[in-house]
């Protein structure tokens, strides 16, 4: 076994790395977390994920909640440390999705996006942004959209799935979609806790976070958008999706079969007929970064299935921070020019760096 090599930035080993899924958090956004678990407000997921990492004193949850608030020196220190060139950062899940005073969320989400700008200014090098949405009021959130694309220079934006139990397939939500397409950006869908009519039986075996809900629930919502037909509508959208595609590269065969076995049938009225397989849509609109999933085999199947310009590096800080990890994939039996794809230059291409 040969010994792990140091993690250096600046391109060394014929690549920059970029990390495509990194996590942040305002202290007012955790403090209203706080205050609706408190008041009996918050759902049955923000109680267990926003529960733990906004006031268990485990040195998980201090740690990461301190790496979340810092969009410093120390967050720098963190990426030198690890090899990470430059880090694409969105505000933490669930975003200000939850929040029942639509007023608060949108001034909590703009401070945010400020925020992150300021941060992308001092570290130019370093940080890039995707902007924060509260999708409680779609027609703010497309002007939302237009400002973080033209004000605040940045490349994408972040929608922690479910609003209030409530997916982005809803035609409401169709403003966003329109400004997105006018920006030629990118739409993150990272996982959030299910909602509660669906967590019970995965909150009581403690699989609703990271370990299982969060990908069925996100992978759901990506499905849900593909099978409304929602690249039919506006083709050259591009949807990312992270944690190695939230399983769907791996069920894409039954996932194709059924669906079209269910829309010859006609057993749902809401399952038209589409332009594509499930699957051809996976290799023109969907993005898949491998965030906390650092294992070549998955990386090298995903690669294969929906096609290597869509396979981009993510580390998920500061949730999974392992020196050992980005070592592990730096060592991966790949071309350098695949590598470079993967770790590099996808990632530039789809957030147009």
């Amino acid at each position: 076994m040969t010994e792990p090599h140091q993690l250096r930035t600046g391109g060394d080993r014929g690549y920059l790395r970029i990390a495509t899924e990194e996590a942040f958090a305002t202290r007012e956004q955790v403090d209203v977390f706080l205050r609706m678990i408190k008041d009996g407000t918050a759902d049955k997921g923000m109680v267990s994920l926003w529960g733990f990492y906004g006031s268990n004193p485990s040195e998980r949850a201090t740690q990461i909640l301190h790496r979340l608030l810092d969009l410093g020196d120390e967050r720098i220190a963190d990426m030198d440390r690890t090899g990470i060139d430059k880090a694409i950062l969105a505000l933490t899940s669930p975003g200000v999705q939850p929040m029942l005073d639509h007023a608060e969320a949108k001034a909590i989400a703009a401070r945010a996006n400020d925020r992150l700008a300021e941060a992308c200014q001092k570290y130019p090098a370093r940080f890039i942004g995707m902007g924060t949405l509260a999708t409680q009021d779609p027609e703010w959130s497309a002007h939302e959209v237009h400002r973080c694309a033209r004000e605040l220079g940045f490349k994408g934006v972040q929608i922690n799935s479910h609003t209030q139990g409530e997916y982005l397939d809803d035609p409401k939500y169709d403003p966003i979609f329109r400004a997105l397409v006018e920006e030629g950006q990118p739409l993150y869908i990272h996982p959030a806790t299910p909602p509660d009519s669906m967590i019970t039986p995965m909150l009581e075996a403690g699989l609703d976070g990271a370990i299982f809900g969060f990908g069925v629930e996100t992978g759901m919502h990506l499905l849900r958008l593909i099978t409304i037909g929602i690249f039919d509508k506006y083709p050259d959208l591009q949807i990312m999706v992270g944690h190695m595609g939230e399983a769907l590269p791996y069920w894409l065969y039954r996932l194709d079969y059924m669906h079209q076995a269910g829309v010859r049938s006609k057993r749902y009225a809401r399952m038209k007929p589409l332009n594509k397989t499930i699957a051809e849509y996976m290799r023109s609109n969907v993005l898949i970064t491998n965030s906390g999933v650092a294992w070549e085999p998955a990386i090298k199947f995903c690669q294969q299935v929906v096609g290597e310009d869509r396979v981009m590096y993510a580390m998920d800080y500061p949730y999974e921070y392992e020196a050992s990890e980005v070592q592990a994939l730096d060592a991966m039996d790949m071309t350098p020019a695949l590598k470079k794809k993967f770790f590099q230059t996808n990632a530039e291409r789809w957030f147009k760096l």
